[in-house]
């Protein structure tokens, strides 16, 4: 007999950014599916990325083959052949499902009719968008699309506990089978069983102090995948945005890239430019030299920040191409058209995650991972920009046909949520102080540039509050507070036994006492 409070779906998605969306829109016309989000429908990363797409579009100029050498070159030897060919090879499909919903990409007078942009780590221009609000304009089209569907319910304001599998139901088969969600207004854990459970929780920037990533980054796919039971990979390669705008005021605002792309310079405070003493491809090369520069000039020169010079520019060229960050910086009282931008760096994406194929599965049968919670081997050491949009695209739809091509099996009964052990906190206040904790430590120690001291220090720390939120979890009522601040930790741990694995410096994880490079590329895979 089913539970008052019991629900099921043929697929469950957690998440709602490009990967989440992008997949219950390909799958309901066939499938019933639930889509949890922590916010809004239009709260996720996914919407807040500037810069755009990159694929292969302009077939005279550029090529499959040119698009996997950029992205082996950002992924310093570490991204996967098989895996980068299949994202590249279907880049130009997964754009043109987007232009077929609607997106307002911006148009130009080439035969192609999109304008398309370069940025850095690029060796052509492939990069389509909208101005630079890419992310936004994308997340708007589907989402409309999202909630007139039927066969779409919408659960905001709700996240995922955890996963339920047949190991913690006690059954011979470790399959997953929904999850348990809380409903964050009314304060009640519902039950939903699922035929399918698909991970498209983002990333784990929060686990930073500084962070471009929207406070919903809590590592929550990452953090129910492992306690089900899969196995996780490369966690190590946190990507430190290099262009976050440094303002009071301004909270995780990012400078794209394709500033950058357009001619922008990156300055000292004294006017000097200091990328081509670090790169021959100066503001152009890869995030990872970039940031790891601008860390670099911060420190020996002892600066708070550096500036983005792209005064050069027309104010109406800047308007056209840059409207959003043009107006926000306005905003605050810099004209970037004679201004120079300060910026620093800022966590920014997680590269790796939960291991999966081609098709988007996990190690637990019934559970998927797509967009940012997944390595599929495409981002190696280093995320080529514009990649990621395009990674949740083509991952959502192999993901959407393995789906639909399977058998329908029944769910079998699953138990309520029991809570008739526990009582409503009693100090909130241990959940922000250990949440600011876990922040600070981490970009002390965890951050651009590492140590052996630093990562043991940082595992300490991880262990005491480990213990806290454990005890914290086991006695009293979960809130979406302490549901995020268990999976961060998690995450967080996770990044660091990652790090500490990596005896070398590669990509966008530099050790003092690797800082060479190994002959041999391997992947750090941690089992649960």
């Amino acid at each position: 007999m089913k539970h008052p409070n019991t629900y099921e779906f043929d697929v469950l998605i957690l998440g709602s950014g490009l990967a989440g969306q992008s997949l219950a829109l390909r799958l309901a016309d066939s499938q019933r599916v639930a889509m949890v989000t922590k916010r809004g429908l239009e709260v996720s990363a996914s919407a807040w990325a500037q810069g755009g797409i990159a694929a292969v579009l302009d077939q005279v100029m550029d090529s499959v083959d040119a698009h996997m050498a950029d992205t082996f070159t950002a992924g310093a030897g570490l991204c996967d052949p098989v895996a980068t060919r299949f994202v590249v090879e279907h880049s130009s499909g997964a754009v043109q499902w987007l232009i077929d919903q609607g997106v307002p990409f911006t148009r130009d007078d080439t035969a192609f009719g999109f304008h398309l942009t370069r940025e850095g780590g690029h060796s052509q221009r492939r990069i389509i968008h909208a101005t630079d609000a890419t992310g936004a304009a994308v997340q708007r089209t589907l989402t409309e699309k999202v909630r007139q569907h039927p066969n779409i319910t919408v659960l905001e304001q709700h996240i995922a506990v955890d996963l339920i599998t047949g190991n913690k139901l006690g059954l011979t088969h470790n399959r997953c089978w929904g999850a348990y969600v809380l409903d964050i207004e009314r304060d009640e854990v519902m039950t939903i069983g699922a035929r399918h459970t698909v991970l498209a929780t983002g990333g784990a920037g929060k686990a930073y102090l500084y962070t471009t990533n929207p406070d919903t980054s809590t590592g929550d796919g990452v953090a129910m995948a492992w306690r089900a039971g899969c196995r996780v990979a490369n966690l190590e390669f946190v990507q430190f945005h290099p262009t976050c705008l440094y303002h009071p005021k301004a909270k995780s605002f990012l400078i794209s890239e394709a500033i950058r792309g357009e001619g922008a310079l990156l300055r000292l405070p004294d006017g000097t430019r200091f990328m081509p003493d670090h790169d021959p491809r100066a503001e152009l090369a890869t995030r990872d030299i970039v940031a790891r520069a601008i860390d670099f000039e911060m420190k020996r020169h002892g600066v708070d920040c550096v500036y983005l010079d792209i005064t050069h520019k027309p104010e109406a060229f800047l308007k056209e191409h840059f409207p959003n960050i043009h107006a926000h910086c306005l905003e605050l009282g810099i004209d970037i058209s004679k201004d120079w931008i300060p910026v620093v760096p800022a966590a920014h994406f997680t590269c790796g995650g939960v291991v999966t194929d081609l098709n988007a599965r996990t190690d637990v049968e019934g559970l998927y991972a797509i967009g940012e919670t997944a390595n599929t081997g495409l981002h190696g050491a280093n995320r080529l920009a514009s990649n990621s949009l395009l990674e949740c695209l083509v991952f959502a739809e192999s993901a959407a046909k393995k789906i639909a091509a399977e058998s329908i099996t029944d769910i079998p009964t699953l138990p309520a949520w029991d809570e008739s052990r526990v009582t409503d906190a009693d100090e909130e206040v241990v959940i922000s102080h250990n949440w600011d904790e876990l922040r600070r430590f981490m970009w002390d120690y965890v951050g651009i540039v590492r140590t052996n001291k630093r990562l043991e220090r940082a595992l300490h720390r991880i262990h005491l509050l480990e213990r806290e939120i454990d005890e914290y979890y086991a006695n009293f009522r979960v809130s979406n507070d302490l549901i995020e601040l268990r999976n961060l930790v998690l995450s967080a741990h996770l990044i660091i036994r990652c790090a500490q694995q990596r005896k070398e410096s590669r990509g966008l994880h530099y050790s003092r006492d690797y800082p060479d490079l190994l002959p041999k590329a391997k992947d750090t895979v941690l089992q649960p």
